[in-house]
């Protein structure tokens, strides 16, 4: 158990007056060691208890009660980012559009449509929006192309759909749906996904629909600088059948190169949907979460060690991902309506909403 709170007894004790810290666990004499000890256990019982509420704001529990009658949880990418580098006006349009996404959702599974339909329609709002690295939003790579990526996953049937390095679909994450739903395959990319889409009636779009000025000298900027960037929208859902789904879509990294693919498309990796244990949607650094399976990492770990959803997204996001020297995070549902949302930056773009409760939208960690 100390190892498992170690960095918050770390914490605690640099916050905390070390002088005190000290006066209380000096061994003086040893008739005062039941005094000691009292001191120590104290100590951690408060360690333990600022460790846990910093990750109630985290995890979403029903607390044994019956789970809800559905559960929709969106994200807009993670980062390393303050408020203090967004702009009011920006901040105000964040909250605005992540509130509208919500709300699409919302009326979908509060109706009792299929949690796959909540997981498209919210996706593909986020990919209308030129705010979002998605769709519209797309980042531009170093040839200046928009090259983007879209999976999504039923957790009652286990089938999935995936599209990647397309450049001419408007919505990838109908591609993706379409290549679940109409054809035998679960990963198509570049022409023949476009090819497919077409055959499939979506809409096909010129490239220059994808570029937005915000983007184009996002790319410019880093050519400057040889750095890149990276961010994602995706979205999990539990409905009222009691069935979970997930969806992400992205434009990539900024600046990517040689038709380089992160985790979006990949199923397991970045989206992941299994009925018996959780549905998840991540982001982040790609290449971490395609090495470490990390969606569907934590719905093994549910199912072969029993973790409940919060210790399995914290052992992916924040101990495996993070000291492998990646960042991002997930959001995720599991099958009895409980959420997590874990991530390793400073901060992540997320909203949700349980039935019967009310919706939350955050930007900051």
């Amino acid at each position: 158990m100390l190892n498992k709170y170690r960095d918050c007894f770390a914490t605690l004790a640099m916050t905390l007056n070390s002088n005190v810290i000290a006066r209380a666990f000096r061994p003086k004499q040893s008739k005062n060691l039941y005094q000691i000890n009292n001191a120590l256990f104290s100590f951690v019982l408060l360690t333990i208890f600022i460790c846990n509420q910093s990750c109630l704001a985290q995890n979403i529990f029903n607390n044994g009660n019956k789970r809800p009658e559905y559960v929709i949880v969106l994200h807009g990418g993670a980062g390393n980012f303050a408020q203090s580098d967004i702009t009011a006006e920006n901040e105000k349009q964040y909250y605005d559009l992540l509130g509208q996404a919500l709300n699409i959702g919302i009326q979908i599974l509060d109706s009792g449509v299929a949690a796959m339909d909540a997981v498209e329609q919210v996706i593909i709002f986020m990919e209308d929006s030129p705010v979002f690295n998605a769709g519209k939003g797309a980042v531009f790579t170093h040839d200046g192309r928009n090259e983007l990526d879209a999976s999504i996953m039923d957790g009652r049937t286990l089938k999935a759909g995936a599209v990647a390095a397309v450049g001419n679909i408007k919505n990838p994450i109908k591609a993706a749906r379409k290549v679940m739903d109409a054809s035998p395959h679960v990963l198509l990319t570049g022409e023949g996904a476009s090819e497919f889409a077409k055959a499939q009636g979506l809409e096909i779009v010129d490239s220059s629909y994808f570029y937005t000025k915000k983007s184009w000298d996002a790319l410019q900027k880093i050519l400057q600088k040889e750095k890149e960037g990276g961010g994602t929208v995706g979205c999990v859902a539990f409905d009222k059948a009691g069935n979970l789904a997930a969806g992400t879509s992205t434009g990539g990294m900024t600046n990517k190169k040689y038709g380089r693919i992160g985790d979006s498309p990949i199923i397991g990796a970045g989206t992941y949907a299994n009925n018996n244990t959780c549905a998840v949607s991540c982001t982040g650094y790609g290449e971490y979460f395609i090495r470490y399976i990390a969606a569907y990492d934590i719905s093994a770990m549910m199912e072969y060690a029993h973790l409940n959803l919060a210790e399995a997204a914290d052992s992916v996001i924040n101990k495996k991902i993070k000291n492998a020297g990646g960042y991002g995070g997930i959001i995720a549902v599991d099958k009895n309506g409980n959420i997590s949302i874990t991530f390793n930056t400073t901060g992540m773009f997320r909203a949700y909403k349980i039935a019967g409760q009310e919706q939350k939208i955050l930007l900051y960690k």
